[in-house]
């Protein structure tokens, strides 16, 4: 065990250092693209991971997204499936409450809750899928919007830096 990991976190432990890798995403409504991607979990002692996301462009290095927030475990002790809520800030002004499962390395996640501020445009769902394999985490994310039904977005593949604390 994580010295100092809150016990509820046990069974998201896998998760935490940095991680990064590659990714690539297409919608409908944009040019298919690439990018680099660094993750971090990081933990303080709370029941919660600390989540932060950063991408950028693999050419110019230009910065590109990124997301922060607070992967909760809302499950008792022991108890399974893991129930988890995952809350973020977008900087395009939409923050998201997401919902659902943690087992067997899979943690399949639904927005439940999207808020916006007046200038963002409107997202209508979100749901996000982490597999998590020794050094490897890969993700894949569906969004909807407008007119737009929920569609395959974004899928990465990011390993485990060795060198992160």
């Amino acid at each position: 065990m994580v010295s100092d990991l809150h016990p509820a976190l046990e069974p998201l432990a896998g998760l935490l250092g940095t991680w990064s890798g590659e990714g690539a995403g297409h919608y409908p409504t944009i040019d298919d693209f690439t990018y680099l991607e660094q993750v971090t979990f990081d933990h303080v002692g709370k029941p919660f991971l600390a989540y932060a996301q950063r991408t950028s462009d693999p050419v110019t290095a230009a910065p590109m997204h990124s997301e922060t927030g607070y992967l909760r475990v809302v499950t008792p002790a022991h108890e399974r499936p893991v129930r988890v809520e995952l809350v973020l800030a977008h900087p395009f002004g939409i923050v998201e409450v997401d919902e659902g499962e943690f087992g067997d390395g899979v943690m399949d996640l639904r927005a439940t809750g999207l808020g916006r501020t007046s200038t963002a445009k409107a997202v209508h769902a979100l749901r996000r899928r982490f597999v998590l394999e020794a050094d490897t985490l890969s993700y894949d994310l569906w969004m909807a919007h407008a007119d737009t039904p929920e569609t395959h977005h974004l899928a990465a593949t990011l390993h485990r830096r060795p060198d992160a604390p």
